[in-house]
């Protein structure tokens, strides 16, 4: 189950050690193919906000790097690799909000959770060798850079 949460007001990311499932082969020239993980999907995930019962984005290892998308799919496989701003994470949705499924969650919402999970990778990322990256105070400076940021998505509020 998930290592611990950080709230931004309603949202909350959760984080939890995740065995990366992409497959790997060598070409026998040096090379090397990477396939998608088979057990893409819901539960396969190092980061998550939800956003309502049945739904939530996920960050999730995929060749090599962070994926972002939704954790419920219609049309499966619709993820980009994680990105490190806004633009980026307007990008991403933009890429997989077809797949939202629930037109109660706010656009906003799912953009927010993006960032959350984009900032939380780019702390794990830069944090370098010889820790866990899922164990550390410095994600939630992650949550917070967000909070600063003033997304605010959820009317005013923003305390978590």
């Amino acid at each position: 189950m998930s290592e611990f949460h950080y709230a931004l007001g309603e949202l909350v990311l959760e984080t939890r050690e995740q065995e990366d499932g992409t497959v790997k082969a060598s070409t026998g020239n040096g090379g090397v193919i990477m396939m998608t993980p088979s057990n893409i999907g819901g539960d396969y995930w190092n980061f998550r906000v939800r956003l309502g019962d049945k739904q939530a984005i996920i960050g999730f290892q995929k060749f090599g790097t962070i994926g972002i998308g939704f954790a419920e799919e219609e049309d499966w496989n619709s993820n980009l690799p994680y990105g490190d701003d806004r633009e980026d994470a307007e990008k991403i949705f933009d890429h997989i909000k077809h797949n939202k499924g629930d037109n109660r969650i706010s656009d906003e919402d799912c953009i927010t959770a993006i960032m959350m999970i984009q900032d939380a990778v780019n702390k794990v990322r830069d944090r370098g060798e010889g820790r866990n990256p899922y164990k550390d105070e410095q994600v939630q400076d992650a949550v917070n850079k967000v909070r600063d940021m003033g997304k605010d998505l959820n009317g005013g509020d923003q305390d978590a």
